[in-house]
């Protein structure tokens, strides 16, 4: 057990540092006129709106929430309309569904990019022009072009148990969705511990045709 001196002064340090933090901001305030406030207050403003505006745009183009595409032709719509995008090409079968678990809960964490399934047996151009052989196989688009692959479940630890955090930082990547420091799905979940999908009785942990 570690000494309380050690703890506390371990604590005092920490503190310390939080409260110089905090003198440096108020020092840095107290250097701005009136002026200087007005027009930094008037850029968070300005700021606050255009994300605002940014989520409502998101929100109606189907942004936050995990949706299927009907046809190849939608899917060109679809990655038209969003900057970012993420395809999980699928089949019925074990490994897309565990996919689809946690293409869900992505969705629903990163509003500003687009989370969409497409089956791909019944989209054979689409199937054919990306190559897409091993399902699932997510589609990452960025400005109406496939920039990467997530292929079965090898960069995710070759297994269906691994967790939504490691799905979520393998996106971040790639870039097609914003991530900083913690994972967004930790924070929601406040410090719960994460439920992974059981793994599957097949040894594989993709599927290929």
């Amino acid at each position: 057990m570690e000494n309380p001196k050690i703890l506390e002064k371990q604590v005092l340090t920490v503190a310390k540092a939080f409260e110089d933090k905090i003198d440096e901001e108020i020092a840095v305030l107290d250097r701005l006129d009136l002026d200087d406030l007005e027009a930094l207050r008037e850029r968070r403003l300005q700021q606050m709106k255009k994300m605002a505006e940014k989520r409502s745009r998101w929100i109606a183009l189907g942004h936050g929430e995990y949706s299927e595409i009907g046809s190849e032709k939608d899917f060109f719509s679809v990655v038209k309309a969003s900057e970012r995008v993420v395809c999980h090409f699928y089949r019925e079968n074990w490994p897309c569904k565990v996919m689809d678990k946690h293409m869900s809960i992505l969705a629903k964490q990163h509003i500003e990019t687009r989370f969409v399934k497409l089956h791909a047996e019944k989209s054979p151009f689409l199937a054919e022009r990306l190559k897409i052989v091993v399902l699932p196989t997510l589609a990452l688009i960025k400005n109406a072009k496939v920039d990467d692959y997530v292929v079965g479940f090898d960069e995710l630890g070759g297994t269906d148990e691994f967790s939504t955090e490691e799905l979520e930082e393998r996106l971040a990547k790639a870039q097609v969705i914003f991530f900083e420091g913690e994972s967004s799905v930790n924070a929601s979940k406040s410090g719960k511990q994460t439920r992974s999908v059981r793994q599957s009785t097949d040894n594989d942990s993709s599927d290929s045709d």
